[in-house]
């Protein structure tokens, strides 16, 4: 892909989009030299304007921003890259450095990404750790009872309840998901694919059991 973007004409302006949530996360500069270091490392790495130097993200705070695929532009003289960020982005804490509304709306992808890092996490008082050293099992109660609340919740015509107890079921869905090795994006797949034949659908008076 190298080969396609011309560095002849100076540094190539590169968007790092977060590979999950789709939110931008900032704006940087590559030349030649920090693109292959990037290709090599699988981390981001830019030519820093101030520093005069080339620049790993995270180098200093250990916050790296982890390649997941990179996209040319139409003008291939732009680079889009999606990464999953480790730790916020900006250099003020900020998730993006934009600081816009997006970092304030939360995209569900974000569960994978949140459950995928207190797993790794060394902390013995983290509930995701429990139930994954629990077992299938246990995950799988916690998702029927959290399940049976929004029931509950529902013929009591509790909107609040219904509310938090959904987010429950969401956690812990994505708790049994991860405990079973099965990335969202799957399970995007199907939605995508579900979607796609209702879209098809013409009108004719047949049942379609897709959605």
């Amino acid at each position: 892909m190298n080969k396609l973007i011309d560095f002849s004409k100076g540094l190539v302006p590169v968007i790092l989009q977060h590979a999950q949530t789709d939110s931008v996360l900032m704006l940087g500069y590559m030349n030649e030299e920090a693109y292959q270091k990037t290709l090599k490392e699988k981390k981001v790495t830019f030519f820093s304007r101030s520093k005069q130097r080339l620049w790993t993200k995270g180098e200093t705070s250990g916050h790296f921003q982890h390649v997941e695929s990179i996209h040319l532009d139409c003008d291939q003289d732009a680079i889009l890259i999606k990464v999953m960020p480790q730790g916020p982005t900006c250099h003020t804490g900020s998730l993006s450095c934009f600081n816009s509304e997006i970092e304030s709306r939360f995209k569900i992808q974000a569960l994978a990404q949140t459950i995928h890092q207190s797993a790794k996490a060394n902390q013995s008082n983290s509930y995701t750790q429990y139930l994954l050293k629990e077992g299938i099992e246990k995950i799988s109660k916690k998702f029927g009872e959290e399940a049976f609340e929004v029931v509950i919740g529902a013929i009591k015509h509790n909107r609040e309840e219904v509310i938090n107890e959904t987010a429950d079921v969401m956690y812990h869905l994505f708790v049994l998901l991860h405990s079973l090795d099965i990335p969202f994006s799957e399970v995007e797949q199907v939605l995508a694919h579900r979607h796609q034949k209702r879209n098809n659908f013409k009108g004719e008076r047949k049942k379609v059991q897709e959605w």
